[in-house]
């Protein structure tokens, strides 16, 4: 990940010299007679914050669902770092370097904040049901390791007030940060936040922009970010595609999408 000398991640002009870190082709996935994308394509450089956006039923989560291994594509291919992405099991996303949040907050109500971000890291882990079961001497030095990483994540997202309190104490958009620290908690190289706007008021989104930019850049961490609040998406993102019916009708710059006729007719309803 190159960074510029002012500490920002270089731009996006500057990142598509290189290979893309996720490049999509021809992604097609049908539930019966139902089409929930139609030959989708498209790529995101290192270092890129990109946002997908279009209306309910567009095809953002089914996409997600994808790149998760969740759902199987009918035709396409998805590849992440040049490796095929849909030939690998569930279980192999996470190691691979892909973290995500979900719509709906997954995490464990009655555990602690630092607790749920530790779980997020034993992806990363070598110790199994048996290891663990004996307490083998590397379980012990993992657990610390993930602990230590835990407390970086804990303080980098301003919630070393609440690091032993149980999640279910805590308020809607602090259990947002929680669900956002323990998929970082997995080292990913490409974060997919599912919109983390939700049930946010309007001072907690200014407050998610700036911390979308800072882990990009404090941490190289490329971001996909499916999102129905336009505002942040526009000033957040670096390229935006937009979906409807599961076809992509516009892909390109903040500025170029949000002026693309079919974008203003399926989802935006006028210039912004």
């Amino acid at each position: 990940m190159a960074f510029s000398p002012a500490g920002r991640a270089m731009s996006h002009s500057a990142a598509v010299n290189g290979k893309p870190l996720l490049s999509i082709r021809g992604l097609s996935v049908r539930f019966g007679g139902i089409i929930a994308l139609d030959n989708v394509s498209f790529e995101v450089a290192p270092g890129q914050i990109c946002g997908l956006i279009g209306p309910n039923g567009a095809g953002k989560t089914t996409l997600f669902n994808c790149l998760s291994r969740l759902y199987h594509a009918d035709s396409g291919s998805i590849q992440f770092e040049g490796r095929p992405l849909l030939e690998l099991p569930k279980h192999a996303i996470a190691p691979l370097g892909i973290g995500r949040t979900f719509q709906n907050l997954a995490l464990f109500r009655s555990m602690s904040v630092r607790d749920n971000i530790m779980i997020g890291g034993h992806c990363r882990s070598r110790g199994g049901f048996l290891a663990n079961a004996l307490r083998l001497p590397f379980v012990a030095q993992e657990e610390r390791v993930l602990e230590e990483r835990a407390m970086r994540l804990i303080d980098t997202l301003a919630l070393a007030a609440y690091a032993d309190t149980p999640v279910s104490a805590l308020s809607f958009g602090t259990q947002k940060r929680v669900e956002l620290a323990r998929a970082l908690a997995s080292e990913p190289k490409l974060l997919l936040l599912d919109e983390p706007a939700g049930g946010l008021n309007h001072e907690e989104v200014d407050h998610l922009r700036e911390l979308i930019r800072s882990i990009r850049d404090r941490l190289g961490v490329t971001v996909l970010l499916v999102e129905h609040h336009m505002s942040l998406v526009m000033k957040v993102s670096d390229k935006v595609v937009a979906l409807d019916f599961g076809r992509k009708i516009a892909d390109g710059t903040p500025a170029e999408v949000q002026r693309q006729p079919e974008v203003i007719k399926a989802y935006l309803g006028g210039s912004l």
